[in-house]
């Protein structure tokens, strides 16, 4: 791994946030569809892609990280477009590498759960090579600062995951993501495989997805005891709790989906975090050690905005955070407007 490595130094001198949460704002925004979650945006809107790139970029993302979440081969046979694999991952690492060329960011590439991985089936664990391999071809040969590798359940696929970007020499932050057991699948601590992975070979390492602030924090604790290198946290943006610690296990009575009752993945709107949340969130785990933040599925911008502002960041979109002194009725305005009667009075 190169010293001069953008990425490396960047890490090594600060806190890196990284905006995440693509498929979950793009769906809202109607540009893809829950379910698959399949990024054909890529291919059909590639300027919604880059206007959501630049947005997170204007809130206070220090990288705009390749849409081609979803988009291997496992799950482009879903929607009947395994024949674009190419093509669409080629064509999200361009746009990102355009943003982050405009903005002078860095840029990420993507790879992450297959949902196919089985350790005991060695058909399954090639097939899980494959799909990595074949990303990380598309990801060296367009160019990146560095790869994520995330949403990663079980211990033996994110250990692929990161082979696979090891033999091509470029850093890998690797990202579990933590169930309903808080247990990998094989049933190993996150800490204990956080460390392996350390040992491995990854940059960076910690958790993603599935859980939100509250029931990710405890977990970074054990990781940052057990880790020396640089430790990622990107909850997603709902109030899990500790009877139902990921957003998966939710429930909203009378308010989820009508088979089944569950919100999870469209109707979670009222278990949203709030900018305060996440804000919070942000100063305990950077008290934790946390040096690379971000918020996963369902995060918008003005997550990340609040996320830069707890690092103590003043970014472009900095510029409109609230200001309730300025509200007609909750800040100064009816006292400006009696003063600037007065002043008119005497003309």
């Amino acid at each position: 791994m190169s010293e001069s490595n953008r990425f490396l130094q960047r890490i090594a001198e600060g806190d890196i946030l990284c905006a995440e949460g693509y498929l979950f704002e793009l769906e809202r925004r109607g540009y893809l569809q829950a379910g698959a979650f399949v990024p054909e945006v890529v291919s059909e809107h590639p300027e919604v892609v880059r206007q959501l790139h630049l947005e997170f970029v204007r809130a206070g993302s220090d990288v705009v990280e390749a849409l081609t979440y979803y988009a291997h081969r496992e799950k482009m046979k879903l929607v009947g477009r395994e024949h674009e694999l190419e093509p669409m991952n080629r064509q999200a690492i361009r746009i990102a590498k355009e943003v982050a060329e405009q903005t002078g960011i860095l840029v990420a590439g993507n790879i992450c759960n297959t949902n196919i991985f089985d350790p005991d089936d060695p058909e399954s664990i090639a097939k899980v090579k494959d799909i990595f391999a074949e990303q990380m071809e598309w990801i060296v040969d367009e160019g990146v600062d560095f790869v994520i590798a995330e949403t990663l359940p079980w211990q033996g696929e994110s250990e692929l995951a990161l082979d696979a970007v090891v033999k091509t020499g470029l850093p890998a932050v690797v990202t579990l993501a933590i169930h309903k057991d808080g247990l990998t699948r094989e049933g190993f601590q996150p800490a204990d495989t956080c460390k392996a992975l350390e040992d491995r070979g990854a940059a960076v390492v910690g958790l993603n997805c599935a859980r939100g602030p509250d029931t990710m924090l405890p977990m970074l604790e054990g990781i940052a005891a057990k880790c020396t290198i640089p430790i990622a946290a990107l909850p997603v943006p709902f109030r899990t709790h500790k009877d139902e610690p990921t957003f998966q296990s939710l429930t909203d009575p009378g308010h989820g989906h009508p088979e089944d009752g569950r919100p999870f993945p469209v109707n979670l709107d009222s278990h949203t975090c709030t900018r305060t949340d996440i804000g919070r969130f942000t100063a305990a785990a950077k008290k934790i050690g946390v040096k690379y933040f971000g918020v996963c599925c369902g995060a918008g911008p003005h997550h990340i905005r609040a996320m830069a502002e707890a690092l103590g960041r003043h970014p472009e979109a900095s510029k409109y955070s609230a200001d309730m002194s300025k509200h007609y009725a909750l800040g100064d305005f009816a006292a400006q407007l009696e003063q600037d009667r007065s002043f008119t009075g005497n003309l």
